[in-house]
Protein backbone atom coordinates (compact mmCIF):
# COMPACT_ATOMS: atom_id res chain seq x y z
CA UNK A 1 0.00 0.00 0.00
CA UNK A 2 1.21 3.18 -0.66
CA UNK A 3 2.01 5.84 2.09
CA UNK A 4 2.17 9.41 1.85
CA UNK A 5 3.40 11.74 3.97
CA UNK A 6 2.44 15.27 4.22
CA UNK A 7 5.19 17.44 5.22
CA UNK A 8 4.38 20.53 6.78
CA UNK A 9 7.14 21.20 8.93
CA UNK A 10 9.67 21.02 5.95
CA UNK A 11 7.57 23.95 3.80
CA UNK A 12 7.48 25.58 7.34
CA UNK A 13 10.91 25.57 8.23
CA UNK A 14 12.59 27.56 5.65
CA UNK A 15 9.81 30.69 5.56
CA UNK A 16 10.87 34.15 7.02
CA UNK A 17 7.83 35.50 8.31
CA UNK A 18 6.50 33.58 11.46
CA UNK A 19 3.16 31.62 10.88
CA UNK A 20 0.82 32.18 13.95
CA UNK A 21 0.62 28.97 16.12
CA UNK A 22 -3.01 29.19 15.58
CA UNK A 23 -2.75 28.87 12.26
CA UNK A 24 -0.28 26.51 12.13
CA UNK A 25 -3.07 24.39 14.41
CA UNK A 26 -5.71 24.64 12.47
CA UNK A 27 -3.75 23.84 9.22
CA UNK A 28 -2.40 20.84 10.92
CA UNK A 29 -5.47 19.35 11.94
CA UNK A 30 -7.02 19.89 8.55
CA UNK A 31 -4.65 17.99 6.71
CA UNK A 32 -5.37 14.81 9.69
CA UNK A 33 -8.37 14.68 7.68
CA UNK A 34 -7.14 13.49 4.34
CA UNK A 35 -5.64 9.87 4.84
CA UNK A 36 -2.24 10.66 4.99
CA UNK A 37 -0.16 7.80 6.56
CA UNK A 38 1.99 10.28 8.34
CA UNK A 39 1.93 13.97 9.00
CA UNK A 40 5.40 15.71 9.57
CA UNK A 41 4.19 18.47 11.10
CA UNK A 42 7.54 20.14 14.00
CA UNK A 43 10.60 19.79 15.24
CA UNK A 44 12.50 19.37 18.44
CA UNK A 45 15.21 21.70 17.57
CA UNK A 46 17.26 24.70 18.17
CA UNK A 47 14.94 27.43 18.17
CA UNK A 48 17.59 29.78 17.35
CA UNK A 49 18.33 27.31 14.14
CA UNK A 50 14.60 27.10 13.30
CA UNK A 51 12.30 29.54 14.97
CA UNK A 52 9.10 28.87 12.70
CA UNK A 53 9.12 25.64 14.80
CA UNK A 54 9.60 27.23 18.13
CA UNK A 55 6.27 26.81 19.15
CA UNK A 56 5.93 23.06 18.41
CA UNK A 57 4.89 21.78 21.50
CA UNK A 58 1.85 23.79 21.60
CA UNK A 59 0.88 23.08 18.08
CA UNK A 60 1.14 19.26 19.17
CA UNK A 61 -0.57 19.89 22.55
CA UNK A 62 -3.79 21.17 20.46
CA UNK A 63 -4.06 18.55 18.21
CA UNK A 64 -7.21 16.12 18.15
CA UNK A 65 -6.07 12.59 16.93
CA UNK A 66 -9.40 11.22 17.79
CA UNK A 67 -10.70 10.52 14.39
CA UNK A 68 -7.80 9.62 12.02
CA UNK A 69 -5.58 7.24 11.83
CA UNK A 70 -2.87 9.27 10.53
CA UNK A 71 0.25 9.13 12.56
CA UNK A 72 2.56 12.17 13.76
CA UNK A 73 6.55 12.33 13.15
CA UNK A 74 8.92 15.17 14.49
CA UNK A 75 12.24 15.93 13.25
CA UNK A 76 14.80 15.22 16.06
CA UNK A 77 18.77 16.55 15.90
CA UNK A 78 20.25 15.15 19.17
CA UNK A 79 19.61 13.11 22.16
CA UNK A 80 17.79 16.38 23.95
CA UNK A 81 15.68 16.78 21.60
CA UNK A 82 14.51 12.77 21.24
CA UNK A 83 14.27 12.69 25.16
CA UNK A 84 11.83 15.71 24.64
CA UNK A 85 9.80 14.20 21.91
CA UNK A 86 9.19 10.72 23.65
CA UNK A 87 7.46 12.52 26.39
CA UNK A 88 3.96 13.27 24.15
CA UNK A 89 1.92 10.22 23.44
CA UNK A 90 0.89 11.82 20.20
CA UNK A 91 4.25 11.28 18.32
CA UNK A 92 4.72 8.33 16.67
CA UNK A 93 7.70 8.42 14.76
CA UNK A 94 11.02 10.56 15.61
CA UNK A 95 12.50 11.52 12.40
CA UNK A 96 16.86 12.03 12.30
CA UNK A 97 18.54 13.85 9.81
CA UNK A 98 21.75 11.84 8.73
CA UNK A 99 23.70 12.67 6.18
CA UNK A 100 26.54 10.72 3.91
CA UNK A 101 28.00 14.73 3.96
CA UNK A 102 30.10 16.45 6.85
CA UNK A 103 29.58 19.33 5.32
CA UNK A 104 25.65 19.51 5.03
CA UNK A 105 25.81 18.02 8.43
CA UNK A 106 27.64 20.73 9.86
CA UNK A 107 25.78 23.36 8.06
CA UNK A 108 22.30 21.76 9.16
CA UNK A 109 22.72 20.12 12.58
CA UNK A 110 26.58 20.92 13.62
CA UNK A 111 27.55 17.35 13.52
CA UNK A 112 29.64 15.07 11.43
CA UNK A 113 28.84 11.74 10.15
CA UNK A 114 30.44 9.65 12.85
CA UNK A 115 28.81 11.92 15.64
CA UNK A 116 25.52 11.66 13.70
CA UNK A 117 25.87 7.79 13.84
CA UNK A 118 26.32 7.90 17.15
CA UNK A 119 23.47 10.05 17.65
CA UNK A 120 21.73 7.41 15.69
CA UNK A 121 22.08 4.67 17.75
CA UNK A 122 21.43 6.15 20.89
CA UNK A 123 18.09 7.59 19.69
CA UNK A 124 17.29 4.52 18.37
CA UNK A 125 17.87 3.00 21.94
CA UNK A 126 15.50 6.26 23.27
CA UNK A 127 12.92 4.92 20.95
CA UNK A 128 12.74 1.32 21.80
CA UNK A 129 12.49 2.78 25.39
CA UNK A 130 9.50 4.99 24.52
CA UNK A 131 7.18 2.58 22.54
CA UNK A 132 8.67 4.98 19.29
CA UNK A 133 9.98 4.38 15.65
CA UNK A 134 12.98 6.29 14.43
CA UNK A 135 12.98 7.62 10.96
CA UNK A 136 16.52 8.17 9.37
CA UNK A 137 16.76 10.39 6.53
CA UNK A 138 19.59 10.36 4.63
CA UNK A 139 20.81 13.85 2.78
CA UNK A 140 22.24 14.13 -0.06
CA UNK A 141 21.56 10.86 -0.80
CA UNK A 142 21.76 11.24 -4.49
CA UNK A 143 24.46 13.63 -5.15
CA UNK A 144 26.64 15.95 -3.40
CA UNK A 145 27.65 19.47 -4.32
CA UNK A 146 30.11 20.15 -1.80
CA UNK A 147 33.29 18.22 -3.99
CA UNK A 148 33.07 15.42 -1.10
CA UNK A 149 33.83 11.92 -2.39
CA UNK A 150 29.83 10.91 -3.63
CA UNK A 151 29.00 7.40 -5.52
CA UNK A 152 26.24 4.97 -5.58
CA UNK A 153 28.07 2.43 -3.83
CA UNK A 154 28.94 4.77 -1.21
CA UNK A 155 25.36 5.41 -0.74
CA UNK A 156 24.81 1.58 -0.39
CA UNK A 157 27.59 0.57 2.27
CA UNK A 158 25.80 3.58 4.59
CA UNK A 159 22.57 2.30 4.15
CA UNK A 160 23.93 -1.17 5.16
CA UNK A 161 25.92 0.39 8.19
CA UNK A 162 22.09 2.07 9.50
CA UNK A 163 20.52 -1.10 8.95
CA UNK A 164 23.17 -3.10 10.54
CA UNK A 165 22.64 -0.78 13.55
CA UNK A 166 19.06 -1.41 13.67
CA UNK A 167 17.35 1.23 11.91
CA UNK A 168 14.27 -0.03 10.16
CA UNK A 169 13.04 2.86 8.10
CA UNK A 170 15.08 4.98 5.87
CA UNK A 171 14.50 7.65 3.53
CA UNK A 172 16.67 8.38 0.67
CA UNK A 173 16.48 12.11 0.29
CA UNK A 174 17.20 14.59 -2.42
CA UNK A 175 17.52 17.70 -0.76
CA UNK A 176 18.90 19.86 -3.63
CA UNK A 177 16.93 18.39 -6.34
CA UNK A 178 19.82 17.06 -8.47
CA UNK A 179 18.85 13.32 -8.62
CA UNK A 180 18.46 11.64 -11.93
CA UNK A 181 16.07 8.50 -13.19
CA UNK A 182 19.28 6.42 -13.34
CA UNK A 183 20.74 6.86 -10.03
CA UNK A 184 17.30 6.17 -8.29
CA UNK A 185 16.84 3.61 -10.08
CA UNK A 186 20.35 2.11 -8.93
CA UNK A 187 20.13 2.91 -5.31
CA UNK A 188 16.40 1.70 -4.96
CA UNK A 189 16.45 -1.30 -7.35
CA UNK A 190 19.31 -2.53 -4.90
CA UNK A 191 18.28 -1.56 -1.60
CA UNK A 192 14.49 -2.77 -1.44
CA UNK A 193 15.40 -6.41 -2.39
CA UNK A 194 18.38 -6.72 0.26
CA UNK A 195 17.07 -5.55 2.48
CA UNK A 196 13.35 -6.54 2.99
CA UNK A 197 12.57 -5.86 6.76
CA UNK A 198 13.28 -2.40 6.39
CA UNK A 199 11.07 0.33 5.03
CA UNK A 200 12.70 2.53 2.74
CA UNK A 201 11.10 5.83 1.30
CA UNK A 202 11.37 9.21 -0.67
CA UNK A 203 11.98 12.51 0.18
CA UNK A 204 12.45 14.78 -2.90
CA UNK A 205 13.50 18.10 -3.61
CA UNK A 206 12.42 19.20 -7.43
CA UNK A 207 11.31 21.23 -10.28
CA UNK A 208 8.17 21.12 -11.93
CA UNK A 209 10.36 19.58 -15.12
CA UNK A 210 11.84 16.62 -13.73
CA UNK A 211 9.29 15.21 -10.78
CA UNK A 212 7.33 12.65 -12.78
CA UNK A 213 10.36 10.65 -14.33
CA UNK A 214 11.88 10.52 -10.67
CA UNK A 215 8.92 9.91 -8.95
CA UNK A 216 8.11 6.77 -11.66
CA UNK A 217 12.31 5.44 -11.29
CA UNK A 218 11.48 5.06 -7.75
CA UNK A 219 8.36 3.94 -7.85
CA UNK A 220 8.92 1.17 -10.35
CA UNK A 221 11.95 0.42 -8.32
CA UNK A 222 9.54 -0.66 -5.43
CA UNK A 223 8.97 2.06 -3.74
CA UNK A 224 6.10 2.73 -1.51
CA UNK A 225 6.63 5.48 0.69
CA UNK A 226 6.37 9.19 -0.95
CA UNK A 227 7.38 12.70 1.29
CA UNK A 228 5.47 15.68 -0.27
CA UNK A 229 3.68 19.14 0.51
CA UNK A 230 0.88 20.53 -1.19
CA UNK A 231 1.51 23.01 -3.56
CA UNK A 232 4.87 21.99 -3.53
CA UNK A 233 6.29 24.87 -0.73
CA UNK A 234 9.31 24.50 1.38
CA UNK A 235 13.31 23.30 0.60
CA UNK A 236 16.49 23.08 2.84
CA UNK A 237 17.33 26.77 4.17
CA UNK A 238 20.60 25.01 5.86
CA UNK A 239 21.72 23.07 2.61
CA UNK A 240 23.75 26.36 1.82
CA UNK A 241 22.50 25.74 -1.87
CA UNK A 242 20.08 27.29 -4.21
CA UNK A 243 17.14 25.83 -2.45
CA UNK A 244 14.27 24.26 -4.29
CA UNK A 245 10.59 23.51 -3.30
CA UNK A 246 8.92 19.87 -1.95
CA UNK A 247 7.37 17.50 -4.31
CA UNK A 248 3.74 19.02 -4.66
CA UNK A 249 1.17 16.32 -3.11
CA UNK A 250 -1.44 17.21 -5.91
CA UNK A 251 1.06 16.14 -8.35
CA UNK A 252 1.80 12.80 -6.91
CA UNK A 253 -1.92 11.82 -6.41
CA UNK A 254 -2.11 12.63 -10.12
CA UNK A 255 0.69 10.55 -11.06
CA UNK A 256 -1.14 7.43 -8.91
CA UNK A 257 -4.41 8.34 -10.59
CA UNK A 258 -3.04 8.28 -14.12
CA UNK A 259 -1.51 4.94 -13.05
CA UNK A 260 -4.03 3.44 -11.43
CA UNK A 261 -2.13 3.24 -8.42
CA UNK A 262 -4.41 2.77 -5.30
CA UNK A 263 -4.02 5.44 -1.88
CA UNK A 264 -5.84 6.74 0.54
CA UNK A 265 -5.80 10.16 -0.38
CA UNK A 266 -9.05 12.23 -0.57
CA UNK A 267 -9.37 15.23 -3.14
CA UNK A 268 -7.16 17.97 -2.04
CA UNK A 269 -8.31 20.58 -4.20
CA UNK A 270 -9.49 22.69 -1.84
CA UNK A 271 -6.37 21.86 0.75
CA UNK A 272 -4.45 23.26 -2.43
CA UNK A 273 -6.19 27.07 -2.09
CA UNK A 274 -5.74 26.34 1.80
CA UNK A 275 -1.86 25.44 1.56
CA UNK A 276 -1.29 28.80 -0.78
CA UNK A 277 -2.45 31.22 2.27
CA UNK A 278 -1.23 28.70 5.01
CA UNK A 279 2.43 29.30 3.60
CA UNK A 280 1.55 33.08 2.37
CA UNK A 281 0.33 33.30 5.77
CA UNK A 282 -2.58 35.87 4.19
Amino acid sequence: MIKIIECPRDAIQGLKQFIPTENKIKYIQKLLNFGFDTIDFGSFVSHKAIPQLKDTEEVLESLDLSNTNTKLLSIVANTYGAEIACKFKKITYLGFPFSISNIFLKNNINSSISKSLLTTSKILDICEKNNKKMVVYISMCFGNPYNEKWSIELVEDWISVLVKLGVKIIILSDTIGISTKENISSIFNYVIPKYSNVEFGFHLHTDKNKWEERINAAYNAGCRRFDSVIAGFGGCPLSNYDMIGNLNTIDLIKYFNKNNIIHNIKDLSDMKINAIKFYNNL
